[in-house]
């Protein structure tokens, strides 16, 4: 099943894709259920899918402003590095563990909104990426079972301020500028989702392909990094791994490649959904 955020009427809400329109799942799970967050928390998608079964879409996506697929995340851990092309192309050493950095939930944008070069840089660069949503918290949650935590999959750009990352050896400035991680359009259940593995990601700015893989070519997969971050920080319902891009980042190429206003960037991994943000310089 496919879930969506979004605001209709002036009011914050999530439903679910039916056919070509969306049910709306806003307090009709539980008067008190009003996000796709709290659906998660409250371990509410199977009834969920229970409720749309044989109910016509009531309005379109046409009729929303979508949201990120979780607004309000409380954590986005994000892995940096984990296809070897990328880990080529940048020159970085083998690691023997994932390298993790975190996103804040207030950068976030939706499909089809914009994303804001900002004034102090013109190093803004792509990072097409899978966005895993924790549906069953844990600490210490084992590799075997850690797919059974996993509520959905969705696609994200990982946008980043290169010259910014690279100020010292941490990540953050280059990761946080607003409106600069785009998350969407909709989370897909593992069920529709299958092994994610014979999934495919591309990234492609104005229509040509520059990021192709698959998701098999992850260095440290799911599981992995599921158990690895729930050792370090509780897992709760509702965070966002975010799993790492691969190779052909613009700021690799010669000469380097930056988005720049007017671009549009997609995100396109089949079976998942198409994520597509226009550039805009910041005001």
């Amino acid at each position: 099943m496919q879930f969506l955020s979004f605001t209709r009427l002036g009011r914050a809400g999530f439903g679910a894709r039916v056919g070509n329109g969306i049910v709306d799942l806003t307090e009709r799970l539980a008067p008190s259920v009003t996000s796709l967050r709290q659906a998660i928390i409250a371990d509410l998608l199977p009834a969920a899918s229970a409720y749309v079964l044989g109910r016509r879409p009531e309005f379109t996506e046409a009729d929303v402003a979508l949201l990120p697929v979780i607004p309000d995340p409380g954590k986005i851990l994000c892995v940096g590095l984990n296809y070897e092309t990328h880990r080529a192309e940048t020159k970085r050493p083998d690691a023997k563990y994932p390298t993790i950095f975190t996103r804040f939930a207030d950068t976030q944008i939706a499909h089809r909104q914009t994303i804001l070069k900002p004034r102090v840089s013109d190093h803004l660069d792509y990072e097409a990426e899978l966005a895993v949503v924790i549906g069953r918290g844990g600490r210490y949650i084992a590799e075997e079972n850690a797919l059974e935590h996993v509520a959905g999959y969705a696609c994200y750009n990982d946008a980043t301020i290169r010259d910014w990352q690279r100020h010292t050896f941490q990540f953050t400035p280059g990761k946080n500028f607003p409106s600069t991680g785009a998350f969407g359009p909709q989370l897909v259940t593992p069920d529709e989702v299958g092994d994610y593995r014979n999934l495919s990601i591309k990234g492609k700015l104005n229509g040509e392909v520059m990021q192709d893989a698959k998701l098999s070519d992850l260095i440290f997969p799911i599981a992995t990094l599921i158990s690895y971050c729930s050792s370090f920080t509780p897992l709760q319902p509702g965070d966002v791994i975010l799993t790492g891009t691969p190779g052909g980042v613009g700021d690799r190429r010669e000469p380097p490649i930056f988005m720049k206003p007017g671009d549009v960037f997609e995100v396109e991994i089949p079976g998942i959904g198409s994520l597509i943000n226009t550039i805009a310089a910041e005001s």
